[in-house]
């Protein structure tokens, strides 16, 4: 039974900036937590005072304040306290980075650590079946808790403006909670009638189909799509951009290439365009600018969003500057492929962040792919705040230049290698200082899907998209044997112990 509503103080860098403004500003999101008379233990609000439920959430600031809890699992932090230690999408640990990226075939094998750096970057995620609450499984409870507070944003009496632009904010975490959920374990049981929570269909863990798991978050990334501004009031939250992009990644991935053209033909008038320095998308002093579409915004130290990238990629010996020692010891922890580092062009601009050789902090060792477990990845900047401090580099999540090779590879496929197709590759590749593609790339539908693939890994490597690329072209299986990795199932497991729970509802992964 709920007895009353409190405020505790939720400390966040998720907002911590205003568009297009380089000042950063840090200030306090309060978060409306239920208290339940079965709570644990593991939830301590810092109590400013009780509200009645009846009267809290009423104001249109009380509901802005109300529906920030769903920006949550957008973070990028340790993890966050729910019925258990849970981690953001963007954690450093157990984040799109390594479950996207560090498993596929940009990554070498880190087997140092052991445990999951070494799962993921095998590809053999077996391990996760024995994971247990800290699972991003446990985000369909998310879902259901997203549910609510969209019902209760509809029933609300603020004006009808700001009720559909926070549905829509609400409704896109929701929508995306889901469609990064579906990339890890397929279709999951999720709560979306309000109706329905509290009741028996609470305890119902049958998977529904896919088709019908699309349709909801297309649903909910439609409706943000069509009611967020184009530019947030706040630098960090969800924007119509935002929105699109994730949508289009939506219809791509399923191969509705139809739908996914003219999603991201949407945003073309929206402003973005190509900046012309690469490296300064990465950087602290040019992260905002007109390429990228949302990022986590960080900052440094660990009150809110940080960026700690940095102690993962560079080695413990490399002549940084503010970071003087890797994580990972002298390789490193996450580094790329050799394979990957032979691919590019050499006057491509894009490999000058994969660093294939160095002179060790000792100043005479070399270092090399002699005694490398891969090129270090340079790609966020040794250029933090105060010395072995986490940095404050925002962690870029959507941008144009993707959009961009999204918009040509769906041309590709509606309608083969058109002119309109190839200038939108070719914008992101003169960028990037190597020209058009050749005449035998555009020769054919074959042949310019085979150099969007390409093109996307250069271009967009370490953005935790990868996984997705090899499965959608068909690749993942061959990719992966390229450089000695053996894939195994595509998707996760379920956790056994919501396996266990579910009283033989809920279905196993296949494969495991």
């Amino acid at each position: 039974m709920m007895k009353y509503a409190l405020i505790s103080k939720y400390a966040t860098g998720q907002f911590n900036k205003k568009y297009r403004h380089m000042k950063k500003i840090i200030f306090v999101v309060s978060i409306i937590a239920v208290l339940f008379s079965s709570c644990k233990d593991n939830f301590d609000p810092q109590l400013y005072g009780s509200l009645s439920p009846s009267t809290f959430p009423s104001t249109e600031s009380e509901y802005r304040l109300y529906m920030m809890e769903l920006y949550k699992p957008f973070m990028s932090k340790w993890g966050y306290s729910a019925l258990s230690w849970e981690n953001n999408f963007f954690s450093p640990e157990y984040g799109h980075l390594i479950e996207f990226d560090g498993a596929s075939d940009l990554m070498p094998v880190y087997s140092n650590w052991g445990g999951f750096w070494e799962g993921f970057t095998t590809c053999n995620f077996a391990f996760l079946k024995t994971q247990g609450r800290s699972s991003h499984f446990e985000k369909v409870r998310f879902v259901t808790r997203a549910t609510k507070i969209i019902d209760d944003l509809e029933k609300s009496t603020i004006g009808d403006a700001p009720k559909k632009q926070l549905i829509a904010e609400a409704r896109m975490a929701r929508g995306w909670m889901m469609y990064y959920l579906m990339h890890m374990y397929g279709p999951v049981p999720v709560i979306l009638d309000p109706a329905l929570i509290g009741t028996d269909a609470e305890a119902n863990l049958t998977r529904p189909t896919r088709d019908v798991f699309v349709q909801s978050i297309e649903a909910d990334l439609r409706y943000a799509a069509d009611n967020l501004p184009a530019v947030g009031e706040d630098y960090g939250r969800f924007t119509k951009g935002a929105a699109l992009t994730v949508l289009t990644r939506l219809y791509l991935n399923e191969k509705n290439f139809t739908k996914a053209e003219s999603t991201a033909r949407e945003i073309l008038p929206l402003g973005y365009k190509l900046v012309n320095d690469y490296a300064s998308l990465f950087r602290e002093a040019t992260e905002v600018n007109t390429e990228t579409i949302w990022a986590v915004s960080c900052i440094n130290g660990p009150t809110g969003n940080f960026n700690a990238w940095g102690y993962y990629t560079y080695p413990s010996d490399y002549p940084g500057n503010k970071i003087t020692g890797g994580w990972g010891g002298s390789t490193g922890v996450l580094s790329a492929t050799w394979k990957f580092y032979d691919s590019f062009e050499s006057v491509d601009v894009r490999r000058n962040l994969l660093i294939g050789e160095y002179t060790a902090k000792d100043g005479k060792t070399i270092k090399n792919r002699t005694n490398m477990n891969g090129a270090v990845i340079a790609k966020y900047a040794d250029e933090g705040g105060a010395l072995n401090s986490l940095q404050g580099n925002d962690i870029v999540v959507c941008r144009y230049a993707d959009v961009l090779l999204m918009l040509g590879e769906a041309i590709n496929e509606n309608s083969g290698p058109t002119t309109e197709a190839v200038g939108f590759i070719n914008q992101v590749r003169q960028r990037a200082g190597i020209g058009n593609l050749s005449s035998a790339s555009i020769a054919s539908k074959d042949a310019l899907r085979d150099a969007i693939f390409i093109e996307r890994a250069h271009e967009l490597y370490f953005e935790g998209l990868r996984k997705q690329d090899l499965i959608r072209m068909g690749k993942w299986q061959s990719a992966l044997a390229a450089v000695g990795k053996t894939a195994g199932p595509e998707l996760f497991p379920v956790p056994e112990y919501a396996i266990n729970n579910s009283n033989g509802q809920l279905t196993q992964t296949p494969g495991y």
